[in-house]
């Protein structure tokens, strides 16, 4: 009888704890009929061996229309072979058979929040892990730019590891903020199955993430295969992006996915990404960096072999054909490409620009005014994305003509480029959702305005509430006319010389009236202001550059279109109706009582007496 109640005392094994949480996920994450197209799936792709079924990395491959010239199906493999393993992760690499693709497709298309409660945190350090290496000449190489008093931590060993990367027992990560413990996302999928607390346990490798680091040339071609797979719907293939992956578009991908990187790591002096950079970044730089993933490994939940005509009873149809999508982008500036987009929509939503955006305003193309930008924005009744680009300004900045009297209405400059020189041709942005307008004394712009930088470093600027100074359009009789984000408004007294210097914000953009020079400051000493400071770049610096384009892109379709020409027409009949004044009525009296009150007749031309 003792030997019975030991047995049922017994824990369950490993096998049947996956067996039973790949049951859940099956059953509570995906609709019927996904589950049968997940299964019909892997059966016509399975590669078979000694009574074991399972997917194979070419097969994958093929199967997800990886562009070969990326070389980054070793990369979602090693992914794949670790989010399989789930939830024990020390077990990984794991071969994946069905039970380790219902995991792998829960997790990558996020359907794992139905029955697990654990937010982007916990998918996001998942993902880390998965595409981490533990490389002790990494970590030892990192370690070495520390200070020199840091303290030393013990290693972690690691047994286990994915094939293909140059692994030895892991390193220090002192970095690292999150500190040995088990996956938040592992104990809660135990805990959906009450499982007995001896399983909640993990190797050391499992369960932290010191030593650990994406390896920088694998991280920047997952960013291109990211930013490839940005606009993808669930049932769109990544071969329709094929041209993408060639000649010129292909360089606008590669420059792009440096610029994303630079926001984790200065490649020159880092071999690879630490999870405490992974994790610091990522929130406010990139919200959006993985949701590609979704739509991508949702292609597992579509069969090609589902035929409704052929079901009994069934009336055959006509099959309609399918809907030509409009282009990503209607039009491409000289800023604005394909890449650009899908690095803007690394950080807002997809759903507000691709297909979505119309050029409203080229400086090369309407002029480089504020006249000419007023016309073209501003009956814009939708967000709006503002993009300035040029070079850096040399320093010693210039002493004459129209660079040296932009100098001179900035304060001196006290902080150094942000960049290194030999990159040296700058892109910043802005994301304004309210309607542009004059401003006389007081900003507008919302605490969902956004200022960013996307190149040659990509940054994130979100509004804070330390002060309204968000979105300034001043026009003379200001001190200092011109675009201002993250400033106090511009005065209109130049009493002194102190008072005719442009007010700088913390952390601001300026560009100023001829639409000719701009400068960028980032105070990060001061906490910022107007705009947070930077998450990745926690030092001061300022950009001067000189303007060789500013585009100002409308988010919307054709309703926001039809109310901008609206607008337009009104406001041309108004102005007509205000030349058409007619003052010959016959009514003598009343016409010089209308030219008195205007003060063009009368005793002393004085104005407004009808004595």
């Amino acid at each position: 009888m003792g030997q019975t109640l030991s047995e049922e005392a017994r824990p369950p094994s490993k096998e049947q704890i996956t067996a039973d949480l790949a049951e859940k996920f099956a059953r509570k994450c995906f609709e019927p009929l996904e589950l049968y197209s997940l299964k019909d799936n892997f059966k016509s792709l399975a590669d078979h061996e000694q009574n074991v079924r399972y997917l194979k990395e070419d097969t994958i491959a093929r199967f997800l229309e990886l562009p070969d010239i990326l070389a980054v199906s070793p990369i979602i493999f090693h992914m794949l072979a670790y989010i399989g393993a789930f939830p024990f992760l020390q077990d990984a690499p794991v071969i994946l058979g069905f039970e380790q693709m219902i995991m792998v497709v829960a997790i990558m298309t996020e359907r794992y929040t139905k029955i697990l409660a654990k937010g982007a945190s916990s998918r996001r350090k998942l993902l880390f892990k998965s595409l981490a290496v533990y490389d002790r000449k990494l970590s030892e190489i990192e370690k070495q730019q520390r200070d020199a008093g840091t303290s030393h931590m013990p290693k972690t060993n690691s047994n286990r590891h994915a094939p293909g990367f140059a692994v030895d027992e892991a390193g220090d990560d002192l970095d690292d903020d999150d500190v040995a413990g088990d996956d938040e996302l592992v104990l809660a999928a135990l805990d959906s199955l009450d499982i007995n607390d001896a399983f909640k346990t993990g190797d050391s490798h499992a369960a932290t993430t010191h030593g650990a680091m994406i390896p920088a040339d694998n991280f920047r071609r997952l960013i291109m295969l990211l930013l490839l797979m940005s606009p993808l719907d669930a049932q769109e293939n990544l071969s329709s992006y094929a041209y993408r992956v060639a000649g010129s578009d292909l360089d606008d991908l590669r420059a792009t996915a440096e610029n994303v990187l630079s926001a984790f790591i200065d490649v020159e002096k880092s071999p690879g990404i630490t999870y405490a950079q992974f994790n610091r970044v990522l929130p406010s730089n990139f919200p959006f960096l993985f949701n590609g993933f979704n739509p991508l490994f949702e292609h597992f939940l579509f069969s090609k072999n589902l035929d409704f005509s052929k079901r009994k009873g069934s009336i055959s149809k006509v099959v309609a054909q399918a809907v030509v999508q409009p282009p990503l982008l209607q039009e491409t500036g000289q800023i604005m490409n394909l890449s650009v987009l899908s690095q803007l929509s690394f950080f807002v939503s997809g759903n507000e620009l691709f297909r979505r955006l119309r050029l409203l305003y080229s400086g090369s193309e309407a002029g480089f005014s504020m006249g000419s930008f007023e016309t073209k924005v501003f009956n814009w009744r939708a967000p709006t994305i503002l993009l300035v680009s040029g070079p850096r300004l040399r320093d010693p900045p210039s002493s004459g003509g129209s660079e040296g009297a932009f100098n001179e209405s900035l304060p001196p400059k006290r902080f150094p480029d942000g960049s290194s020189p030999d990159r040296d041709r700058l892109v910043f942005g802005a994301l304004v959702r309210q309607p542009w307008r004059y401003t006389h004394k007081t900003c507008f712009g919302g605490e969902d305005t956004l200022l960013f930088q996307l190149g040659p470093n990509h940054d994130v600027f979100p509004a804070s509430t330390l002060n309204h100074d968000y979105v300034a359009f001043a026009k003379a009789p200001a001190a200092n006319p011109g675009i201002y984000f993250g400033c106090p408004h511009p005065r209109t007294s130049q009493s002194s010389r102190h008072e005719s210097l442009r007010q700088i914000g913390p952390v601001s953009l300026v560009i100023d009236s001829s639409f000719e020079f701009g400068v960028f400051t980032h105070d990060y000493a001061s906490r910022g202001g107007a705009f947070a400071t930077s998450a990745s770049r926690k030092y001061n610096f300022q950009e001067r550059f000189r303007v060789d384009e500013i585009e100002v892109w409308g988010c919307g379709g054709d309703e926001e279109s039809r109310i901008q020409r609206e607008r337009w027409n009104w406001e041309a009949r108004e102005a007509e109706a205000r030349r058409r004044i007619n003052l010959g009525t016959g009514d003598i009296a009343a016409d010089r009582a209308l030219l008195e009150m205007a003060g063009l007749v009368g005793a002393n031309r004085s104005g407004g007496s009808m004595a």
